[in-house]
């Protein structure tokens, strides 16, 4: 996460804010908890306010980061400490096997900005088989999005595709006073846990995400009108749920037994 210190100065490109509150650091710290037996990822570390305490407890904490210069920074700073290994990459192009091996474990930690954090939670959870949790520390707006239920304003693909893949709690919320520079928005801090198992299985995980992205893209148009572009009509009519409903207003479940419904009759 990003985080206070150094002399670098924040980029607007990398949506870069830096956490500078030792209070705040220390509760994000606490909420992840990190043991000795724990393997950390950090991903956009920035200056390192964070990088230090997870560390300190980490059995094992790998880094990604952007930023060319803040990754040489940090790979300066933490020169000789075996523990902790710096990755200037593109978390977007990164896959977490890389660092896994075999196994899986992986606790995850970020601060993620705006202009990312949607693509970011979806390249991550392609990836939950590997990780125990994850706590980032988001836009207040997305971290309404990710935990919201049917029926709410802010309830949409975030939601639907975060509830099927983790259970997500949000924790506490961040002001715009304990960074630098202060962003124009408030932030959340919000913790993802993967299921194991997971409560609902779809039969294909491509075609639920085609479901959801689908109705969702036209979310004023009710379910007949919408899912009419990827399936067709003598289909939609066996779909076992009210055609006449918007999207905010069906839960995972039917989200589940539509793309089962579809991905049946494609079978045949």
């Amino acid at each position: 996460m990003n985080g206070a210190g150094g002399r670098h100065r924040p980029r607007k490109r990398f949506g870069q804010h830096f956490l500078r509150d030792a209070s705040y650091i220390g509760r994000i710290i606490a909420a992840i908890a990190p043991g000795s037996g724990d393997h950390c990822i950090e991903i956009g570390p920035g200056d390192g306010a964070l990088t230090l305490p997870l560390a300190k407890a980490a059995g094992r904490l790998d880094c990604i980061e952007l930023d060319r210069d803040l990754a040489r920074q940090l790979e300066s700073r933490f020169r000789g400490q075996e523990n902790v290994r710096i990755h200037c990459r593109d978390i977007l192009k990164f896959d977490l096997g890389e660092l896994a091996g075999n196994g899986s474990g992986l606790r995850i930690a970020a601060n993620l900005p705006y202009n990312i954090s949607t693509p970011v939670l979806f390249h991550l959870l392609k990836m939950s088989r590997l990780i125990t949790d994850m706590t980032f520390m988001l836009q207040r707006e997305v971290v309404e999005r990710m935990t919201a239920a049917p029926g709410n304003r802010d309830y949409g693909r975030l939601s639907v595709m975060l509830n099927y893949y983790c259970a997500a709690e949000r924790l506490f919320h961040v002001p715009p006073e304990a960074f630098r520079p202060k962003p124009k928005v408030m932030s959340s801090v919000v913790r993802l846990r993967p299921y194991r198992p997971r409560p609902l299985q779809v039969e294909d995980e491509a075609c639920l995400a085609l479901v959801v992205r689908t109705a969702f893209g036209q979310r004023r148009k009710t379910l007949r009108n919408s899912l009419k572009t990827i399936a067709a009509g003598n289909v939609l009519e066996k779909l076992p749920v009210d055609l006449g409903a918007r999207p905010e207003q069906l839960g995972l479940a039917d989200y589940v037994n539509i793309s089962d419904a579809i991905s049946a009759e494609v079978k045949e």
